[in-house]
């Protein structure tokens, strides 16, 4: 499964739009925001150096993240709080726990938001622990589309003149990483949009971290990356047969809004396909199940989605146990 830890390290900003564009009379700031880069962009990186007939011809390729890390402790990296974590004042106050009908303790009160926290406390989390916000910030700045023959501004009364980027920068020492089963040589490499440059490092992955994610998902879990359920046409909040049935019989689920998920397949450059719009249930969902599950790597690829390759390929709703959360 996963064997290795790269991280990238941005040399200044890195890009964080999603691809939105500005018309004259619709100067939106932050609506446009998207980051930390999901791991369908890292597989790009990958496509670029071996090929994407290589990555077609070998089924064993699967990435994950997006997560981030301290660059002197790469293997203590960070990820999403699970949903039934309460934080406050930058710490978790309250666990909940499923008691067969609701969720409890009822607690009413505005919390932070859940913010990240270490691998290494995965299967220590407590009331108390540090709960760490994210480490970057968004600088949007605007871009004016020019002539072709002459630095000047492009007048075109349909499309307008403007192009929002929302620029992120990450605090010193910050950087962003993700699981991959295959190794991506060091280097200098162009990440994301408008050709942001990032220092890649890659790293055999810790022992303690492959024994974590070797272990049962078991009947309470939580993901530490987006899910995205059903078929190209629908999504849902958990695996679906054919017949719109859920795979877990009789889920309960712990979650937020959904959020937009989608990627460029294939090609390059303006021919690169676009994939469907979907939905994707956000990072640190909570599961509890009825039946215990096997570790993630091995549910079967039936369960995710397919479009040009299995969702599965890209991490979709990697799980790890929780503490028993009935």
């Amino acid at each position: 499964m996963f064997q290795y830890l790269i991280t990238l390290e941005p040399l200044g900003f890195l890009y964080g739009s999603a691809g939105r564009f500005l018309s004259p009379d619709n100067l939106v700031g932050r609506a446009g925001v998207n980051f930390p880069p999901s791991a369908a962009t890292l597989s790009g990186l990958f496509a670029a150096h071996y090929g994407t007939e290589a990555m077609t011809i070998d089924t064993g390729w699967m990435f994950a993240g997006p997560f981030w890390s301290m660059v002197q402790d790469p293997q203590n990296f960070y990820v999403p709080t699970p949903m039934n974590c309460l934080v406050k004042d930058g710490r978790i106050e309250q666990i909940l726990h499923w008691n067969g009908e609701t969720w409890e303790p009822e607690i009413g009160g505005k919390f932070d938001k859940r913010g990240w926290l270490p691998i290494s406390r995965w299967l220590e989390i407590n009331s108390g622990q540090k709960i760490e916000p994210d480490p970057w910030e968004f600088a949007p700045h605007l871009h004016p589309r020019l002539e072709i023959d002459q630095r000047r501004v492009q007048a075109n009364e349909t499309q307008g003149s403007l192009f929002l980027e929302n620029a992120v920068l990450l605090k010193p020492g910050v950087c962003l990483t993700y699981l991959s089963s295959h190794p991506l040589p060091a280097g200098w490499y162009r990440f994301g949009g408008e050709g942001h440059l990032v220092d890649v490092q890659c790293h055999d992955l810790h022992t303690n971290t492959r024994e974590l994610l070797q272990k049962p998902a078991g009947k309470n879990f939580a993901t530490v990356t987006p899910g995205l359920w059903g078929s190209n046409r629908l999504s849902y909040r958990w695996p679906m047969q054919e017949q719109d049935q859920p795979i877990w019989p009789d889920p309960v689920v712990l979650t937020e809004r959904p959020q937009p998920y989608r990627y460029r397949l294939g090609g390059t450059g303006t021919g690169r396909r676009l994939s469907r719009g979907r939905y994707a249930v956000p990072a640190g969902t909570v599961y509890v199940l009825k039946e215990p599950l096997d570790p993630w790597h091995t549910w079967p690829e039936a369960w995710f989605p397919r479009e040009g390759y299995s969702l599965k390929r890209w991490g979709c709703g990697l799980s790890l146990p929780l503490p028993d959360l009935n």
